[in-house]
């Protein structure tokens, strides 16, 4: 199967056809990710509608390329560029082919300023929900929606100068949707969960507007991981990095089932220092005494700390940690025999580091994750790397991970050490377990664990006047977070009971001596990212 388009060469062509004599359809879609972190968000709504949708490449696809083709309909993803001081590549002879074109947020922009619009800076940027008015309900794109509607906005450039006649929506008095000819628009994302229809939208435009008429049946992902596992592993030894967590828990099950239950080829290594207190129960709880997995527990906490000494930049520490976690792994791998080393890592994982498609987009790097590009030394096995959070859990669902590992928080590989102002010291890890385990028996206590994402708390550098006691003294502050997503590459604030934060600040105040203060965080992804660093 052909993963990237680049070119219309023979062997590329010959590779789509192939495809699609499979799939029993001569309709093609081609995606052109322009660098968003929502990009494979787009792919998977379009993989849930059963159209066959090729990524390509902008920098390197042609007109003439598109050309031979044949593509029913073209989407144009958002990105970090801005089309006025950083315009993207791409052949914008593209936009003269007659070929339905959904371009979203930057891709917008980018056919919006070649008919003739002007882009430019917002003076008030939108990042988060937002109602738009919608001029033409029912019709077109927006088929189906009433005269509002709720999206997820996240731009700091907008269109303007563009004719009454191509409006399609607004927000406010920042146009919000537009259509000229045979181009479709929007300036937010409904890829998103937060936009509300946004599956809706797609759905329009590809069976609407572009007249596609071919559906397919959503294929048994879960079955077909386990078939591609057995055939690369065969008889060899497999290492997994096992955090206890929905992922690795997930990729544990599917190697399970891949290598049929045999004892003696899986071992599951769990290392323990910067993790959350109750990671170590839950992973002994589920995987100790299983036949089917070794389990091993490397305590690195020693290892962690010198390798964090001195280190106060987030990404300087995300950095520093990776080294110690690729070396117990690698040198786990060889007292094991084993012949590939397996992780739990996520889209969301290769494309906040800036990793991604094989295209020529530039992919803004949010945060550098412990377990991508990392350099192993044997064959690197990563099954969820095509998913997002949910999309892995459902994986995990149907082949029985428990429901206790599925639904757990999802937890930073680099784990506490960015959940920690400033060095990570020995004293400071301590409070940030400490803190950790007030705040989420304090969740699961109230019955509020489920209904939030996720949630963590943070050792902030700032510091605090406090009385403890009759005396005036210093206290640290902390900071708790807790949002609610669908996938992780959006999040809101959880707008938690207010009686419920007071008795948790009361806990952590009274029972942690060193922390004078602690505030809960109240911004949304975007801007905000769901961990401090």
């Amino acid at each position: 199967m052909l993963d990237t388009f680049k070119n219309a060469t023979p062997d590329a062509l010959a590779a789509v056809q192939e495809e699609m004599r499979v799939r029993k359809t001569r309709e093609v879609f081609l995606l052109f990710p322009m660098g968003s972190q929502f990009d494979h968000l787009i792919k998977q709504c379009l993989e849930h509608l059963g159209v066959f949708c090729l990524v390509a490449d902008p920098a390197s696809v042609t007109a003439h390329d598109v050309t031979l083709l044949e593509p029913i309909g073209i989407i144009l993803s958002g990105g970090p560029a801005s089309v006025y001081s950083e315009p993207p590549k791409f052949d914008e002879k593209i936009f003269d082919l007659g070929i339905p074109i959904l371009g979203i947020c930057l891709g917008f922009q980018m056919w919006a300023q070649y008919y003739g619009a002007k882009v430019v800076p917002a003076k008030d940027s939108e990042y988060g929900g937002h109602a738009i008015e919608i001029r033409s309900p029912n019709e077109g794109l927006f088929a189906g929606f009433g005269d509002h509607s709720t999206v997820w906005q996240s731009h700091g450039d907008h269109v303007t100068n563009i004719p009454n006649t191509w409006l399609l929506a607004m927000s406010g008095k920042t146009v919000a949707a537009a259509n000229y000819r045979h181009l479709y628009g929007v300036q937010f994302h409904p890829e998103v969960s937060h936009t509300e229809n946004g599956l809706r939208i797609f759905e329009n435009f590809c069976f609407e507007i572009c007249g596609a008429r071919d559906r397919f049946p959503a294929e048994d992902l879960a079955m077909k991981k386990i078939v591609q596992l057995r055939e690369q592993i065969g008889s060899k030894r497999v290492l997994l990095a096992l955090s206890g967590g929905s992922d690795s828990s997930t990729v544990a099950y599917l190697l399970k089932h891949a290598l049929q239950d045999k004892p003696g080829q899986l071992c599951g290594v769990y290392i323990k220092g910067i993790d959350r207190p109750d990671d170590e129960r839950h992973v002994i709880e589920y995987f100790g005494n299983q036949p089917w997995i070794e389990l091993k527990i490397f305590d690195a906490t020693g290892r962690f700390l010198a390798a964090l000494a001195g280190h106060t930049d987030m990404h300087d520490k995300r950095v520093a940690m990776r080294s110690v976690y690729k070396d117990i792994l690698e040198n786990e791998s060889a007292l094991f025999g084993a012949s590939f080393i397996t992780q739990g890592t996520l889209y969301t994982d290769i494309s906040e580091s800036g990793l991604g498609y094989a295209s020529g987009a530039r992919k803004a790097r949010i945060k550098l994750h412990h377990n991508t590009g990392l350099g192993l030394s044997l064959e690197e096995l990563t099954p969820l790397d095509d998913c997002v959070k949910d999309g892995g859990r459902n994986i995990g669902r149907a082949i029985g991970v428990p429901e206790e590992l599925l639904t757990r928080h999802p937890f930073p590989g680099p784990g506490l050490a960015i959940r920690i102002e400033g060095e990570v010291t020995a004293k400071k890890l301590a409070i940030a377990h400490a803190i950790d385990d007030i705040w989420i028996q304090e969740l699961r206590t109230a019955g509020l664990y489920y209904s939030v994402w996720q949630a963590g708390a943070v050792v902030t550098q700032s510091v605090t006047t406090c009385t403890k006691g009759d005396d005036a003294k210093q206290g640290i502050v902390v900071a708790l977070v807790a949002v609610w997503s669908v996938n992780g590459f959006t999040a809101e604030a959880a707008e938690l009971p207010w009686p419920f934060l007071k008795r948790v600040s009361r806990r952590i105040t009274n029972e942690i001596r060193e922390v004078g203060r602690a505030v809960y965080n109240i911004s949304d992804k975007p801007p905000a990212t769901i961990e401090w660093g």
